[in-house]
């Protein structure tokens, strides 16, 4: 599947150090893993409520973002980075914290619904209804009962579950070469089928 080049990576979480090890961050463990190993920097910038960066990356630039407006506001950080920069939502990746999954398993998806996850909801809305985006969903895991899942997600993993989303982050981080140059099957192919 060819698809579109990759011009921005987002990662969702909540701002504020009593969140940064919170289940509901782990795309923002992905954004700030990506930042490192590309020799980014994230800064705050107000005017698009967040910490915004660019990288270099298989060649191409790749700007960062992680929205610090909550994350049930991360819309209004996507959408005035879409617009001030004019990158369209289908060269857009999201990375996120999927509690439909296991820890242990990470996907990408393109377009689609929010699944329930309000980050994903908002940044849909703000983008006027545009679901066209990638996504990147990191497995958290699930309490088992649905009145749980918002304590859930803002509490810590266990050490061994963190160990094992890092992992993956790092897994998909290999991919992003095939995926900056809108190679998704095989960024795909390559996350979907690592070694048990």
């Amino acid at each position: 599947m060819q698809g579109n080049a990759l011009k921005l990576i987002v990662g969702l979480g909540n701002p504020g150090p009593q969140y940064r090890y919170n289940r509901h961050n782990a795309g923002a463990w992905f954004l700030s893993r990506v930042a490192a190993d590309f020799h980014g920097e994230l800064r705050a910038e107000s005017k698009f409520f967040g910490e915004a960066g660019r990288i270099t990356l298989a060649g191409q630039d790749v700007r960062l973002l992680f929205p610090t407006t909550f994350m049930n506001r991360s819309g209004q950080s996507v959408a005035a980075f879409c617009s001030y920069f004019d990158i369209a939502p289908e060269n857009m990746l999201v990375a996120y914290d999927e509690i439909d999954f296991d820890v242990g398993t990470t996907r990408f998806k393109h377009g689609g619904g929010h699944g329930g996850h309000n980050g994903i909801r908002d940044i849909i809305s703000a983008l006027g209804d545009q679901k066209d985006f990638y996504r990147l969903r990191i497995g958290v895991g699930h309490p088992g009962n649905k009145a749980q899942v918002a304590n859930f997600v803002l509490s810590d993993p266990s050490k061994q579950e963190m160990e094992v989303i890092l992992g993956d982050i790092d897994l998909a981080i290999r991919t992003l070469p095939h995926a900056v140059k809108g190679d998704w099957q095989n960024a795909m192919h390559n996350l979907h089928t690592k070694p048990a």
